[in-house]
């Protein structure tokens, strides 16, 4: 049989960085590379958008199973636990899903999210802080029409800050939480999300999400 004078021309260690990159199974990337011509970046947003569609497909599924996964920083300061659903029990169980466990614990622990998604952020906390933000750009002397833009763009910065689904991930900034767990849905073949989180401090009240009775939609 042939080979596909495409495919042989993508090499096993452009392969093997897409990969490394990703986090993604060698057909993907080996796929994802030959459709784009050997182009990195676009074969980066080509496995993207195969993690997005697959997430979307599988949003409406139960996930009750999964694991709490933990992060304790060095010295002891600061801990964190944080639970992540899946579908079976068989998948809650593998190293893949463990180290996705592991790493949004970490990520918690670094960058301190205040909530798991922007719809679980409280109508009080959107007044106030659209509120602050009118105020701020009124002081400024902006016009009623750039002021509702600007508002509208801090409101997209405060999402991206306190929303650990929008956060950029801590070991990889050039993907967002959400797009993590989105190649993570795509590798496992399952739904995968973040139930609830917990952050403790040293001295402080601990951090923690409220959980509700089912994720929504993804």
């Amino acid at each position: 049989m042939t080979a596909n004078p495409e495919q042989t021309a993508i090499s096993a260690q452009l392969v093997k960085e897409l990969r490394e990159r990703t986090g993604a199974g060698f057909m993907d990337c080996r796929n994802a590379l030959t459709e784009t011509g050997g182009d990195m970046e676009e074969a980066i947003q080509v496995l993207r958008k195969k993690g997005q569609a697959m997430a979307q497909k599988k949003s409406s599924r139960e996930a009750t199973e999964g694991s709490v996964g933990y992060y304790v920083h060095a010295g002891g300061k600061i801990g964190v636990l944080v639970e992540v659903n899946c579908e079976t029990d068989f998948v809650a169980r593998t190293d893949e899903f463990q180290k996705l466990c592991h790493d949004l614990a970490m990520h918690v622990a670094a960058l301190d999210p205040r909530f798991v998604r922007r719809e679980q952020v409280t109508e009080d906390v959107l007044a106030r802080e659209r509120e602050i933000y009118k105020e701020q750009a009124r002081n400024s002397g902006k016009p009623e029409n750039i002021i509702e833009k600007m508002v509208s763009g801090k409101m997209e910065k405060f999402f991206e800050e306190t929303c650990l689904y929008e956060q950029r991930f801590i070991k990889d900034e050039t993907v967002t939480v959400r797009e993590l767990i989105d190649q993570a849905v795509a590798r496992m073949g399952e739904k995968v999300s973040v139930r609830r989180f917990v952050r403790f401090k040293v001295g402080e009240t601990p951090s923690k999400t409220v959980a509700t009775p089912s994720a929504p939609a993804e």
